[in-house]
């Protein structure tokens, strides 16, 4: 709740982006995410706000920002080969303006939309990936920061991810509601070959990526994330997970910092695939 607060204080105004060009993995002296190689960075060009949550669709990069001085929320979309920015849309919700992680499936995007503060209400948005109309709302007495879906379950945390929803969107009904099985607090997740990855910070200065058996809600894996450099001395040095991750395969995509917005891509390894495949953690499962 304290990194909220000191982020939606940075995050007043707009960020007028410079357009940089991409940086390669040489150039950056960065401490490593667990049993990744960094491949590169995309530096998005545009207007955006404090940052969110990503995802990519196979030719485009999508996040999530909130202008916290004027209560807006959008969903922009960037080309995903240059950075370019291509479209947004607005996704405030009356006294809901604050979109968090998010998850694109087929012909769909899963937006939570809620107020800026704990224990309060969301919605979570629909959005046709082609139009940007919204197909669906779901409202949820909570706060909800990060969403994933697949098949018909979706999986969402509250502020801080205390609490994961899971919502049956087939059958409908009342979401069922268990305790976060590690002390990461989610900000990011997405469902890979039906397991829940879900990203966020362990400590103010590091963060965890966890596999999550679905749906038993059990942790299997943990990659502990260090932090990235700043581009300038007024860019302060941000832990990898501190903000939006994707997962698309071995490539891992993590959009920490509140601006300039860098999209850091990673390659996991062959230990860290093997914990994937349900043959035992990659790593241990140690706390900070």
């Amino acid at each position: 709740m304290i990194r909220k607060a000191i982020h939606a204080a940075l995050a007043v105004g707009v960020l007028l982006l410079p357009s940089l060009p991409t940086a390669s993995a040489s150039t950056l002296k960065a401490k490593a995410i667990e049993h990744a190689q960094l491949l590169g960075v995309v530096n998005l060009k545009g207007e955006l706000f404090h940052v969110q949550g990503v995802d990519l669709d196979g030719q485009h990069i999508w996040v999530t920002s909130v202008d916290v001085g004027n209560h807006r929320g959008y969903l922009h979309e960037f080309d995903q080969a240059t950075g370019k920015f291509l479209r947004r849309v607005e996704l405030t919700d009356g006294e809901r303006y604050h979109p968090g992680g998010f998850s694109v499936s087929g012909n769909s995007i899963w937006v939570p939309v809620a107020e800026y503060r704990a224990h309060s209400s969301a919605v979570l948005e629909e959005i046709d990936i082609k139009t940007l109309q919204i197909r669906r709302k779901i409202y949820v007495a909570d706060h909800l920061g990060c969403a994933a879906v697949a098949a018909g379950q979706l999986v969402t945390g509250n502020w801080d991810s205390e609490q994961l929803y899971i919502f049956d969107l087939h059958k409908g009904g009342r979401p069922r509601v268990v305790p976060n099985p590690s002390r990461t607090r989610y900000q990011d997740m997405k469902f890979i070959d039906g397991q829940l990855v879900a990203s966020g910070l362990s400590s103010w200065r590091s963060g965890t990526i966890d596999w999550i058996d679905f749906p038993a809600m059990k942790l299997v894996q943990s990659l502990r994330a260090g932090t990235s450099n700043p581009v300038s001395s007024l860019n302060y040095i941000t832990p990898y997970t501190n903000e939006g991750m994707a997962l698309r395969g071995r490539d891992l995509y993590l959009l920490p910092d509140s601006g300039p917005n860098r999209l850091f891509h990673f390659r996991l390894d062959d230990a860290a695939v093997l914990g994937q495949n349900g043959r035992g953690p990659a790593v241990a499962l140690g706390r900070d």
